[in-house]
């Protein structure tokens, strides 16, 4: 049955992928789509059928893991995912909540499929037979809410090598951290150098998404004509100073699990090399970042020599920002450790110093503030008090984390938190012009400000 499969694939893919929200690469056609392999994991009605595919992008190749269902009778609320056109009725199957009952199954019982393998925790005991219901807004990957309990989620871009965000989820849980849904089980691929499907983990119900928070917050400062941002009834600042404190916890449990050291001769200088090399880069595909390629890379010049003493380098999340953290009952957690999803595995995989994340937070906060404005007239009263939210919300978050971190307040490493929130915002650049043209003038903006 995998033969017509494979087929259909080729003929149908370059034109479906550019359209799903998880694909990585809408910033150029799709020249090819070759299927590697296809494995049938369930034969019933509907049917399951795993793939792993090379999408060819001129000279760029990725593989992208699909998920295939196909129904004798399909209903209508399926037309809308299917990806073949001939009437055959195969359809993206994370769509169809009933099917996806299968993968939870097979972790709850641990069993496999060729080389796939479906893992279950030590000590875990899963509920079964729950139906799989895909969540709308994830952008890279895919990811399944089962009942109240479980969130599964699948990686769709394979990178070589075990993903980190299993390795990480496990090791900080092995610790006792108190700010990760706790790791339940796994799926796993023995055959060739992608290893990682996806992972299973505690869901938390009724949190909130830190970025829906802060936008709410900058949205109800919006709407104030004359009070400032320590007077709206939805100031984010409280919650800002506790997020802080949370990721320095993080960054503490992740330097006990996985060890942190001493900056060594020589690395802050490559650190210093690799943020040149992804301006060289970014400045091949959107030119309108020459205008500020020399004050950017006089920042990072400054940064040489900058930490010596300084920060050590750990394991560290890669890619924080306010759409990767919960605010539970509990608290703060922190979610989706996989880095940054262009990186390449073993950039995301290497240690380096926390401020990298502290980085990433003061961005997004600097997002959550001005996404309001992208597409609208300029309004200078507007642009003033989106600055206030900002400087106001980075503070207090620098605040709670020098609270908790052993490695005091970020803002004494000024000059290279400068340069690596620079880099951080030339990463954006390249993100945007791919994936939301629209919203490339925000670290446009910010890039001028943080480099003059």
């Amino acid at each position: 049955m995998t033969e017509p499969v494979l087929r259909m694939l080729a003929d149908e893919l370059p034109k479906w992928l550019p359209a799903q929200r998880w694909f990585g690469g809408k910033d150029r056609p799709v020249t090819e789509a070759r299927p590697l392999r296809a494995i049938t994991l369930s034969d019933n009605d509907p049917r399951l059928v795993h793939a792993l595919v090379e999408v060819v992008q001129d000279d760029r190749k990725s593989v992208y893991q699909l998920l295939l269902g196909s129904r004798d009778n399909p209903p209508e609320y399926l037309s809308g995912v299917w990806i073949d056109g001939e009437g055959r009725h195969w359809y993206e199957a994370t769509a169809d909540a009933e099917l996806m009952t299968f993968l939870l199954d097979a972790i709850a019982e641990e069993e496999s499929a060729g080389p796939i393998a479906f893992h279950r925790e030590t000590d875990v005991d899963l509920d079964e037979g729950l139906r799989g219901r895909a969540v709308t807004s994830e952008q890279s990957n895919t990811s399944l809410i089962y009942g109240q309990q479980y969130i599964l989620k699948l990686f769709r871009k394979l990178s070589a090598g075990p993903n980190p965000d299993l390795r990480i989820h496990r090791a900080l849980h092995s610790v006792g951290c108190e700010h990760i849904a706790q790791p339940l089980g796994w799926i796993s691929d023995d055959d060739g150098d992608r290893p990682t499907l996806g992972m299973l983990q505690q869901f938390f119900a009724d949190a909130a998404d830190g970025w829906a928070m802060a936008t709410t917050s900058v949205r109800d400062l919006m709407a104030e004509a004359d009070l400032h941002a320590d007077e709206v009834g939805g100031d984010f600042a409280g919650e800002s100073h506790r997020l802080g404190a949370a990721v320095a916890a993080v960054h503490a449990d992740l330097a006990r699990a996985l060890d942190s050291r001493p900056v060594e001769p020589g690395e802050l200088d490559a650190a210093v090399d690799a943020m040149h090399r992804r301006l060289d880069s970014v400045l091949d595909t959107v030119p309108a970042l020459a205008q500020q390629e020399d004050a950017i890379r006089g920042v990072f010049e400054e940064a040489r020599g900058a930490a010596d003493g300084g920060v050590p380098v750990q394991h560290v999340h890669g890619d924080l920002h306010l759409g990767q953290v919960l605010r539970t009952v509990n608290g703060w957690a922190l979610i989706d450790f996989e880095g940054e999803p262009a990186a390449p595995v073993h950039e995301r995989t290497t240690p380096r110093s926390p401020l990298r994340d502290v980085a990433g937070m003061l961005r997004s906060f600097d997002y959550a503030a001005h996404q309001l404005l992208v597409g609208q007239p300029e309004d200078h009263q507007l642009a003033v008090r989106a600055r206030e939210w900002t400087n106001r919300n980075r503070a207090a978050f620098c605040d709670g984390y020098a609270e908790v971190s052993p490695n005091g307040d970020p803002r004494d490493h000024e000059v290279l938190l400068r340069a690596l929130e620079l880099d951080k915002a030339v990463y954006e650049v390249a993100y945007e012009q791919a994936n939301r043209p629209d919203w490339l003038q925000i670290p446009l903006t910010s890039i001028a400000r943080i480099a003059s």
